[in-house]
């Protein structure tokens, strides 16, 4: 469970984290998205303590990170794939850290396993890595401890569309039994693919967060009809807002049950009903929305 209570990080005159407050359940995988800038690596910097937030607070399993006893075996974290220690190999990096935190060296053949990096690639220095082969690397340690949470920024980057397809099962499966996913990405169709709830956050402040289906429900229905006019004018008297497309449909900020009901009373016959998109569709309105009102 992670809990993130109207956080906030100031950087002189820079506001780059403003009042974020969202929590991630265990059995889910939230995605947490914004455009470059927003607030999404600071803030997960903070939640593990490696920045200190200028106000606020976040827990996980109700405590600081800094509280956890040995956070390695609860939390699993990729931050950064390439800042792992370039002179060791791959099977020395997560030696190292079973050592540390005190688990055996069998767990370190499991996880290599588990990620696919065959004996030759465990003996190669990492600095010889392929970004792909970090990221394989990074998840494997943070695995390593038998976390129930993960707490992933960019996890995919480097992945071919083959390990991209493994990663979405790897966190999935860890969800299902039960474990916390926080995951931050670019790749918007992957995030749709895995994610129950998202957390969409623009400009250091919270656009949208809750759980993916209703949110793709808020971003409205497409709605066309023979008699374009006619619906238009059939949408507007029953008080519901709508924009165009450039094909000459209609976006509706309604539930499609009422754009139905508003357009059947009026005969009108439809020809296309249907969620307006998906998380790219809402992720680009919400970020166009907020940035046009900071600009304002």
């Amino acid at each position: 469970m992670i809990n993130v209570n109207r956080l906030n990080k100031r950087y002189g005159s820079h506001v780059a984290v403003d009042g974020v407050s969202f929590s991630c359940p265990p059995g889910t995988v939230t995605g947490f998205l914004g455009p470059n800038g927003a607030g999404k690596s600071t803030t997960m910097r903070m939640i593990v303590g490696l920045t200190p937030p200028s106000s606020g607070s976040a827990t996980v399993h109700g405590v600081p990170y800094r509280s956890l006893l040995n956070p390695a075996r609860q939390v699993g974290l990729l931050l950064d794939a390439s800042a792992q220690h370039a002179g060791r190999t791959g099977r020395e990096t997560l030696a190292v850290s079973a050592q540390t935190i005190g688990i055996g060296r069998h767990r370190v053949d499991e996880m290599l396993q588990l990620v696919s990096l065959s004996d030759a690639a465990a003996k190669r220095r990492v600095g010889n890595y392929s970004l792909g082969m970090r990221q394989r690397l990074g998840l494997a340690h943070a695995l390593l401890g038998g976390p129930d949470v993960l707490i992933l920024d960019e996890p995919a980057n480097g992945l071919d569309p083959d390990g991209i397809f493994w990663m979405r099962g790897l966190l999935r499966e860890f969800a299902d039994r039960g474990g916390t996913v926080l995951l931050s990405s670019h790749l918007l169709h992957e995030v749709e693919a895995v994610a129950d709830r998202l957390v969409v956050i623009n400009g250091g402040r919270i656009a949208a967060e809750g759980d993916k289906a209703e949110l793709l429900m808020s971003a409205g229905v497409r709605v066309r009809a023979k008699d374009g006019v006619a619906l238009k004018r059939a949408l507007a008297s029953a008080g519901i807002e709508t924009r165009a497309t450039s094909d000459g449909a209609l976006i509706a900020q309604a539930p499609a049950e009422a754009v139905g009901q508003a357009t059947a009373a009026e005969g009108i016959v439809l020809v296309e009903l249907h969620p307006a998109g998906g998380v790219e569709e809402l992720f680009m309105a919400l970020t166009a929305a907020n940035g046009a009102r900071e600009a304002a």
